[in-house]
């Protein structure tokens, strides 16, 4: 039977709460997931939570943060992180990776907890939860009807987790959990339903996928296709890189792949006007300050970059603002074949979801590959800037052959566009991966000294 608990962190009856809060305090903060890494987390209370099933409860909770302020001067407001919770008075020793403690008051008291995603017993009874839709309390599941997904897949944690939690079930069905939750409809699930009814087969269709309605709309997670014997790009330009082998050609296919989503999506979706650029430019001067706060070394080098933005300015508008991928790097693109295949278009987490579903410049994809190579070609000393420039050029004409116009004439907008990007990486590695800063702060540098 379901149980459901609705709650509030700050008015939580202290049976539910105290709990929970204290193990999920000291753990939340260890997960690659978790986005206040940087700060402190001040408040911390449970918003939801529902008996999925016998010893799984699903957990929303906000994490509060103090100290650094967002941008604006207004405080930040915490995030909303999704749980899937085991409880068991002895669970299995090879569930030890996935222990976040024992409970030692409030209802359960006495019990252990640990992340129930590693737990095979559960992720197969959330897999049987999908393919039944109906509710749970506030949770709300849901299928594509023509496509059934069979029972008793096999499911495996990937162990790459990023910005999210993702199973693969009988190497044929991948559910994303998404972990940082925001009210609406993500585009993870959103895009790609949208290209499909497009036609576009190079972004795997939904299949199944789950929400909630309490305390806020909101998605959950989606089932789509696994493409098995499917490489990520990230792998095939480290693999090449290692190898010493050119890889033009598989970058030109890339940028062809990229222009034909491109032109799904400006289908499925409303085209804005051209001549965004002065808000534009106001929005990736106001995250460079913020950064730069954040990061103090990328000070020297916010002249260079702010002139960057104000040439965006008075350069050519560009394209049409369209809905975009949002995040796109070699990590979100997979080859299957001969073909490139797209995923994750959750687009940056860090960002607002209005804004990640509003329309942007197809620039900003681009730059964003562009700037993946350079993350390639920096893995191993000696650096390979040649490689990561001859990808660039072959991934731009690519582009251009399927879409109908070149970027790299478009030097104006791909450098700003580039230099955002950027300063959004060195902020990132900043919180999460201090050993890669170098990486972006090259770009920093080249960007805007040089200006190329």
């Amino acid at each position: 039977m379901t149980k459901t608990a609705f709650l509030r962190p700050r008015s939580a009856p202290a049976e539910h709460t105290g709990s929970l809060t204290g193990l999920l305090r000291e753990w939340l903060p260890r997960q690659r997931w978790f986005a206040g890494k940087d700060r402190p987390v001040t408040d911390l209370g449970v918003l939801s939570m529902t008996e999925l099933f016998p010893g799984c409860l699903h957990v929303l909770v906000h994490a509060g943060h103090g100290g650094v302020p967002a941008p604006g001067g207004n405080p930040p407001a915490g995030d909303c992180y999704q749980l899937l919770l085991g409880v068991r008075e002895t669970p299995s020793p090879r569930l030890g990776r996935a222990l976040i403690g024992r409970v030692r008051d409030g209802q359960l008291a006495g019990m252990t907890v640990y992340d129930a995603l590693h737990d095979p017993r559960a992720a197969q009874m959330l897999l049987e939860r999908l393919r039944r839709p109906g509710a749970s309390g506030p949770l709300r599941f849901a299928c594509d009807a023509p496509q059934e997904v069979p029972a008793g897949l096999v499911p495996r944690l990937l162990d790459a987790e990023q910005s999210n939690s993702s199973l693969v079930y009988g190497d044929e069905y991948i559910l994303k959990v998404f972990r940082r939750i925001q009210p609406g409809v993500n585009p993870d699930l959103e895009v790609p339903g949208a290209l499909a009814r497009q036609g576009c087969h190079r972004v795997p269709a939904p299949v199944a996928w789950f929400r909630t309605t309490h305390p806020f709309k909101a998605t959950l997670g989606v089932l789509q296709p696994y493409l098995r014997n499917a490489s990520d790009g990230w792998t095939l330009a480290l693999d090449a890189l290692a190898g010493g082998d050119d890889f033009t050609a598989q970058a030109h296919a890339l940028g062809r792949a990229t222009a034909d989503v491109h032109l799904a999506l400006a289908s499925a979706f409303p085209v804005g006007a051209p001549g965004e650029n002065r808000r534009t430019a106001a929005g990736m001067t106001e995250r460079l300050t913020a950064a730069a706060h954040c990061v103090p070394a990328l000070q020297p080098f916010v002249p260079g970059l702010r002139a960057a933005f104000a040439a965006l300015t008075t350069c050519d508008p560009g394209p049409p603002a369209q809905r975009i991928h949002g995040d796109l790097h070699l990590g979100q693109v997979l080859r299957a074949g001969r073909e490139w295949f797209v995923i994750d278009f959750e687009g940056e987490p860090s960002r607002p979801l209005t804004e990640r579903r509003s329309a942007h410049s197809p620039v900003r994809d681009i730059a964003g590959m562009l700037r993946s190579f350079d993350y390639a070609a920096r893995q191993r000393r000696p650096w390979r800037p040649e490689w990561a420039r001859r990808c660039r050029e072959a991934y731009c004409a690519g582009y251009a052959v399927r879409a109908g116009w070149d970027p790299r004439k478009k030097h104006g907008l791909l450098r700003a566009y580039e230099t955002d990007r950027a300063v959004y990486e060195v902020l990132y590695e900043a919180r999460h991966r201090p050993d890669w800063l170098p990486v972006p702060m090259a770009a920093i540098e080249r960007l805007a000294v040089r200006g190329d």
